[in-house]
């Protein structure tokens, strides 16, 4: 029996395409945005601020990153999850650390994998949903 698995992660090649792509769609939109990347594991693999995206955007695109990964799903996702379900209504946003339940975040897939995540976050959250679609369009990964 093996003692270990082999598992695929984004490279920081990948990583720096994606945040190239996001920038471009945010410059293109007018809206400074901060946008991270994170491997398979969570952890930060690339990242940008914008000139003058706001301070508390920072840690709110690394959650939502982390939140994308984490579950395999985009954030945007969650709020349909929970709504109906009292417990997890409740529970989830205040119990899951690093939990954001509002789009910007999508898990980077490659041939059905979760290999990473991207998170943005600066404008509306349409507008960060936006942003991270041409981030993960700049690698050819769907959004989903």
């Amino acid at each position: 029996m093996a003692q270990t698995f082999p598992k695929a992660s984004i490279t920081t090649d990948a990583a720096h395409q994606v945040i190239a792509a996001a920038e471009a769609k945010a410059s293109e939109m007018g809206t400074p945005m901060v946008i991270a990347v994170v491997d398979d594991g969570g952890v930060l693999k690339a990242f940008s601020r914008m000139d003058g995206a706001a301070l508390l955007s920072v840690q709110i695109a690394q959650d939502k990153a982390y939140t994308a990964v984490g579950f395999g799903m985009a954030t945007h996702g969650w709020h349909d999850f929970i709504k109906d379900d009292p417990p997890l209504a409740d529970g989830a946003p205040t119990g899951i650390d690093r939990l954001v339940i509002f789009g910007g975040g999508y898990p980077i897939t490659v041939d059905d994998r979760v290999v990473g995540a991207i998170g943005v976050s600066g404008g509306h959250y349409s507008e960060d949903q936006q942003v991270a679609e041409a981030g993960l369009a700049g690698i050819g990964a769907p959004a989903g």
